[in-house]
């Protein structure tokens, strides 16, 4: 038992020394200073939308204990998500996809608040992932992908890495969930980062309609698999919408082919990605199924 206890122990003190050089600190706040992940060996670092307070002055601590100026390219509130550059070449950790993670792997939460690093070990208790009905799949720019852990995440953690045994990057630790640990995996995180490094912000879609959660008749509940559809008590003139024919008191079912029972949903659909595309939106008019083609449109 001691052997098979020593081993683990010393695996783990391996995996973070591995894995310690791509974690750095974060200083861009009044308080204790967080915890950041090297992206890419180019100088690109991502942290907690939350922990950075300020747009200048950035500092960034180095695994050597050497600190350098960081430039903030953009964050997105909606998946605590923030992207920085630094002028050097650093020490880029693997990232896993979140495929590779499992309900039950020990991972390890790595923060660097300080000089030095920090670690707290725990379990993978949930994975969150996106729908995976007879609907196609949502995209990553949002919170319905997330892993969660029993790790401590003590100040100073958000912004660090979640590292599985194999010392790949599962995610980035955030407390954005209270009462909860959670991580934000790979594949929101690279969403988030290729979409600021293009554009410097997050491009948000919009249709320009107001609409409400309405249960659909009985009879199609069944075919669509769907208790509820959206329905459309405002259209804005000169909109998305109101170009391409949607009407007041059509009922939405779906957008690209993925269900739509709320606004959560139909806003969680209108990512970057969308937008400037044509995509078909299914939709129940005077009691009959149709389909109508609508481009969608950037939100200011």
């Amino acid at each position: 038992m001691s052997q098979t206890f020593e081993s683990l122990s010393n695996s783990m003190v391996a995996t973070i020394e591995q894995v310690s050089a791509g974690v750095v600190q974060v200083d861009a706040r009044r308080r204790l200073p967080a915890t950041g992940i090297v992206w890419s060996a180019e100088g690109v670092i991502v942290t907690s939308h939350h922990v950075v307070e300020r747009d200048e002055n950035i500092q960034i601590g180095l695994a050597d204990g050497s600190s350098v100026a960081a430039a903030l390219l953009g964050r997105d509130p909606s998946t605590d998500v923030a992207v920085l550059k630094v002028d050097s070449t650093l020490s880029a950790p693997t990232w896993a996809e979140l495929e590779a993670v499992r309900v039950g792997h020990l991972v390890l939460a790595l923060g660097r608040p300080h000089k030095d690093i920090q670690a707290t070990l725990g379990v993978v208790s949930a994975v969150s992932t996106v729908d995976k009905s007879r609907r196609r799949r949502r995209p990553a720019g949002n919170l319905d992908r997330y892993i969660q852990t029993d790790v401590v995440m003590y100040p100073g953690f958000s912004g660090g890495a979640l590292v599985g045994a194999s010392g790949q990057i599962f995610g980035m630790n955030t407390s954005i969930m209270r009462g909860a640990s959670v991580a934000i995996p790979t594949p929101t995180v690279r969403y988030v980062v290729e979409t600021l490094l293009k554009h410097g912000k997050m491009r948000r879609g919009y249709l320009g309609i107001t609409a409400q959660p309405v249960a659909l008749p009985a009879s199609l509940k069944a075919d669509l698999e769907q208790e509820t559809g959206l329905l459309v008590v405002a259209v804005e003139p000169d909109s998305p919408a109101d170009h391409s024919g949607l009407l007041l008191g059509d009922t939405l079912i779906a957008l690209d082919d993925v269900a739509v029972t709320t606004m959560d949903d139909l806003l969680s659909l209108l990512v970057g990605e969308r937008v400037g595309a044509t995509v078909p939106v299914q939709l129940l008019r005077g009691g009959a199924l149709q389909t109508v083609d609508v481009t969608i449109g950037e939100r200011a």
